[in-house]
């Protein structure tokens, strides 16, 4: 496919803009992505993993002393600071997870929907991971139904509790 502007260059660059609802696509070359002044990703105006990370750390406290605490953290194992992995977007050591766990729940809560994994579980070596997680549910269900007084309902999940935890003591 040629370039939508010059119809001469071969499009490598092929974006797709969403504005109001309203999708258009533009298959163009470098050059004159470059004269309409997009970003190129690869380029030094370009758009990087790193940068993406980095605009989702500066989420969150903003304000007075919670920002500048936040900003002034320091992994005690390898001495990179919060403000330091928001610009590279790598750790420097594995006790960086520990230092910046404060900070870093609620981006992965906003990245990935949640704090916890719940990805597959292997069925050969997971019955117990699996069982505790159901237990996990039962028991958010459990308080739903209680908060809701739902009684029935919470007898009715409570005795699936006792079931399933029956269940993991044979394991």
């Amino acid at each position: 496919m040629n370039c939508q502007e010059c119809g001469k260059k071969p499009a490598t660059l092929h974006f797709t803009k969403i504005v109001g609802g309203e999708k258009t696509e533009f298959h163009i070359c470098e050059s004159c992505a470059r004269e309409k002044g997009e970003l190129i990703p690869g380029t030094a105006n370009g758009f990087s993993i790193h940068n993406l990370l980095s605009g989702l750390l500066e989420f969150g406290p903003s304000t007075g002393s919670v920002a500048s605490k936040m900003q002034t953290l320091r992994c005690e194992q390898c001495g990179l600071t919060y403000s330091q992995f928001s610009k590279l977007g790598r750790f420097g050591c594995s006790s960086c997870y520990r230092h910046f766990e404060e900070r870093l729940d609620p981006l992965f809560k906003r990245v990935h929907g949640n704090t916890v994994h719940v990805g597959k579980v292997p069925k050969r070596t997971g019955g117990l991971i699996k069982y505790k997680r159901e237990l996990e549910q039962l028991k958010r269900e459990l308080s739903f139904h209680i908060e809701r007084e739902e009684f029935e309902n919470a007898a009715e999940v409570r005795d699936q509790i006792r079931e399933l935890e029956k269940k993991i003591a044979g394991l």
